[in-house]
């Protein structure tokens, strides 16, 4: 089974680009998408031969935030959100269920310029990992965490040690809530390969390879035996995230 998430920063944008041609050349048997900026009226994806379920969760705020999944198989169930209505008014969360495990498609908050958001950020991880851990069935989680966890996740982690997404408060958390439930299935596979999942549209930072591993697989423990692979596909282009893809058995 193939598994793909990807931020795309807007999906009207992406779908201007090569969008449908990636969707298509994957071909991944689930594909989620993060920070979709739309409503379900804005936009029409015509993949309906290959997905034919669709499931999009939007922000109140137009323009702003949003999730996405396409899927071949019909999921037994979906929830949109996390039952939680401080939380759940910016489009972040999408569970499908299916017959071994659920699959949660994420976009974390960013704590913002200033760290503005810090604590609703702190808030949020919290929230977030009460809900998945509630889930009956193991979990996989995907999608753009906003935090690089590690030092070696990151291509300047000294003059980006107080910045959005590598404080010491977000790892942190991030450590004592998800991590402290699931693998992060490309570090546990691949310990000491340096590989970014997303780059700063300035300062020519893809160019430069200056970027930021915050797109995860997180993986429950029960279902790591089914785990093939972890990929970062860095060779697609169309935002300023790559696709990620985990393999199962």
């Amino acid at each position: 089974m193939k598994l793909i998430s990807w931020n795309v920063n807007g999906i009207r944008a992406v779908l201007k680009k090569d969008f449908l041609d990636i969707l298509y050349t994957l071909d991944a048997d689930v594909f989620c998408i993060q920070e979709t900026k739309a409503q379900p009226d804005q936009i029409e994806v015509d993949c309906k031969d290959l997905y034919p379920y669709q499931y999009m969760n939007s922000a109140q705020r137009k323009g702003y935030s949003g999730t996405m999944i396409f899927c071949k198989k019909e999921p037994l169930s979906i929830i949109y959100g996390m039952n939680q209505p401080e939380h759940d008014t910016e489009g972040r969360v999408i569970t499908i269920e299916y017959e071994d495990f659920d699959l949660v498609t994420v976009y974390t908050p960013n704590s913002g310029t200033g760290l503005k958001r810090l604590d609703y950020r702190m808030e949020w991880d919290k929230a977030f990992t009460e809900y998945v851990t509630s889930l009956e069935k193991p979990v996989i989680i995907c999608g753009d965490l906003n935090v690089a966890n590690e030092e070696i996740d990151i291509k300047n982690p000294k003059t980006n040690h107080k910045n959005a997404g590598f404080t010491d408060e977000e790892r942190n958390s991030f450590k004592a809530n998800l991590l402290k439930h699931y693998k992060d299935s490309y570090r546990t596979l691949y310990p000491d390969k340096v590989e970014y999942s997303w780059w700063s549209y300035r300062f020519h930072a893809r160019e430069k390879n200056a970027g930021w591993r915050i797109d995860y697989w997180l993986v429950d423990p029960r279902l790591w035996d089914k785990v093939e692979d972890s990929k970062i596909l860095t060779d697609i282009y169309g935002s300023d995230h790559c696709p990620i893809e985990l393999d199962l058995k």
